[in-house]
């Protein structure tokens, strides 16, 4: 129905000497005539259209297409910038059978971009900007964050009652005794990160964590074209003192977002060199 919505609402665009007010005029004929109808107003409208626009001539999309809410739709459009993205995450949820959460979440990860830079090895330019540098990301997005610090995973599985999360990267810190959680966001910071993430450490602190060892910590890491944005998440049962002793021993954040900002460049030069 959208699709053909979609279809409808382009050729009259083209075809109309109104252009973008036959899209408000349909809009508000909708709100008129049909005032109890979600998602038909200007913004759902230009929607569908976008959605016909982009998978009309893409037949090996087709399949794929029709299996997918559009919900979920929406947020891959809204979300991806290439169509080997969109064809990417369409066929994630398919194959594991995600859920609407579990979609949004490896998008919001940016899980498509980190996937295929470790299909690729560095390139000699990126190579040699991370040593001249001293950048502290690994190759393929594995952070190297001190020599205090152990890496125990990627993807690594915590439960929660009944649900699956996956924390995208789990580190150990040998001098403060403590698990390290870090999750890699593309895009803005949005506040609902430090709640996402301290369920993590919740649950890392009743499952994962001995009894000898401190509270879980949590670094949340945004990076974007405009800004690099880390945050740390501790636990509320530290006390003041091991909160200092947290914050003088972990890497300051300072420190973080550059790192994380010569590392996207690097990245993205890297890709355009491809």
């Amino acid at each position: 129905m959208y699709r053909d919505i979609g279809e409808y609402i382009s050729r009259e665009s083209e075809n109309n000497e109104y252009g973008d007010a036959f899209v408000q005029k349909l809009a508000d004929f909708f709100a008129k005539n049909y005032p109890d109808l979600k998602g038909f107003n200007r913004r759902g409208l230009y929607r569908m259209k976008q959605f016909y626009e982009l998978y009309k001539d893409a037949e090996k999309v087709s399949p794929l297409v029709t299996q997918l809410s559009w919900t979920n739709h929406l947020k891959i459009m809204s979300a991806c910038k290439i169509m080997d993205e969109r064809i990417f995450y369409m066929n994630m949820y398919i194959k594991e059978r995600l859920s609407k959460r579990e979609l949004e979440r490896q998008i919001d990860s940016g899980y498509y971009e980190r996937y295929m830079l470790s299909q690729k090895p560095l390139t000699l330019a990126i190579e040699e900007s991370r040593r001249a540098t001293g950048n502290i990301f690994l190759d393929n997005y594995i952070l190297e964050i001190g020599k205090d610090f152990t890496f125990i995973g990627e993807e690594y599985r915590v439960q929660v009652g009944k649900h699956d999360y996956y924390i995208d990267l789990l580190f150990y810190h040998r001098d403060l005794s403590c698990l390290v959680a870090f999750e890699l966001k593309i895009g803005e910071f949005k506040p609902e990160y430090v709640g996402q993430i301290n369920l993590y450490l919740e649950a890392l602190d009743r499952e994962v964590k001995k009894e000898n060892e401190n509270p879980s910590v949590g670094v949340i890491l945004c990076a974007s074209k405009d800004d690099a944005v880390v945050e740390f998440a501790l636990s509320r049962s530290l006390s003041p003192t091991m909160v200092s002793e947290y914050n003088l021993k972990l890497i300051d954040k300072k420190l973080l977002q550059r790192k994380l900002k010569e590392y996207i460049e690097l990245a993205e030069t890297g890709s355009g060199d491809e």
